[in-house]
């Protein structure tokens, strides 16, 4: 690496690291009309500090999502920075689908630690700074959280505050750090977390720079209200404005695979003619199938009547 680009990066290191820092020092999260900026593009509701709030059939049809399938769609935008590998995770089939509630954390400075612990006391937050975020959860919000991949007292939740996130958002979690109580965890029922590692440690050296703020984790790019897809692959972060493109993009390639397997069987094609770009004979009968099946295939039933409004068959 060139002495230019050694200079270049650390300075970006300490932009990013500089601004997460302002916006602690304002007020631990970013104002609405910050918020309404940085995700412009998403014109659905929103929660009352701004946050997109995507609907929950979305998130629902989320689940049925492949990594492949959302990573694809994102790609084809231009968002090529949303993804993030090599997690550790307490069920390998239990994907996390929901609404980000995103958290910055920095190495403790103690005179900014303890300004940020005196005004959150003053506002009326009670306890240790990785539980203020628990409390802001809402159903569906997944706590999504920059640890700077802290692991050994990096340690964000152990099975106590892992009950209470279930218990406000029905939901799971993904860190770029670690966790504690893997068996207290793995008992609570429809809880699932993504993390850097597990350790037995407590947390200790870390500081809350920021809540419902712009974070990195690891190579993707994260705001707040981003629908968060996690599986045994990897996560990544759909921006609000793309997730409903992302799911019926997906819902399309579904039926296409589950009448191009079907057919197979049937011995009606042949893999060339499936696995090739489909004559005007193929599509119809996919058409005719779709209205043939409509009430039994995976997919809404609105959903594949809107896509029979758009075939020409």
């Amino acid at each position: 690496m060139t002495r230019f680009c050694k200079i270049k990066k650390e300075f970006w290191v300490f932009l990013g690291a500089f601004l997460a820092l302002a916006f602690c020092l304002q007020a631990q999260t970013i104002s609405k009309e910050e918020m309404i900026f940085y995700t412009s593009q998403w014109q659905g509701d929103r929660f009352d500090d701004g946050r997109p709030k995507v609907p929950d059939d979305v998130l629902e049809r989320m689940k049925k999502v492949s990594i492949e399938e959302a990573w694809g769609v994102l790609r084809n935008e231009g968002f090529h920075n949303q993804f993030e590998g090599n997690w550790q995770m307490i069920h390998r089939d239990q994907p996390v689908v929901g609404r980000a509630l995103t958290v910055q954390y920095f190495p403790s400075r103690p005179d900014v630690d303890e300004q940020i612990k005196t005004r959150g006391k003053s506002q009326g937050r009670i306890g240790n700074t990785n539980s203020w975020p628990i409390d802001m959860l809402q159903p569906g919000d997944v706590y999504v959280a920059d640890g700077f991949g802290k692991i050994v007292d990096g340690t964000l939740i152990g099975d106590n505050l892992g009950n209470s996130i279930f218990a406000k958002s029905g939901n799971g979690v993904v860190f770029n750090a670690s966790s504690r109580d893997l068996e207290g965890l793995a008992e609570i029922e429809g809880f699932n977390a993504f993390v850097k590692g597990w350790h037995p440690s407590f947390l200790t050296g870390v500081m809350l720079a920021g809540i419902n703020v712009p974070i990195r984790m690891g190579a993707a790019t994260v705001l707040p209200g981003d629908v968060v897809l996690a599986r045994r692959e990897g996560v990544i972060f759909i921006p609000a404005h793309l997730a409903s493109k992302v799911v019926v993009t997906a819902e399309v390639v579904m039926l296409r695979d589950q009448f191009g397997i079907t057919r197979l069987k049937e011995g009606k094609y042949t893999p060339g003619q499936i696995d090739s770009r489909w004559t005007d004979d193929i599509e119809r009968d996919f058409s005719q199938w779709l209205r043939d099946h409509m009430d039994e295939l995976p997919v809404p039933k609105a959903q594949i009547q809107e896509l029979l409004k758009s075939r020409t068959w």
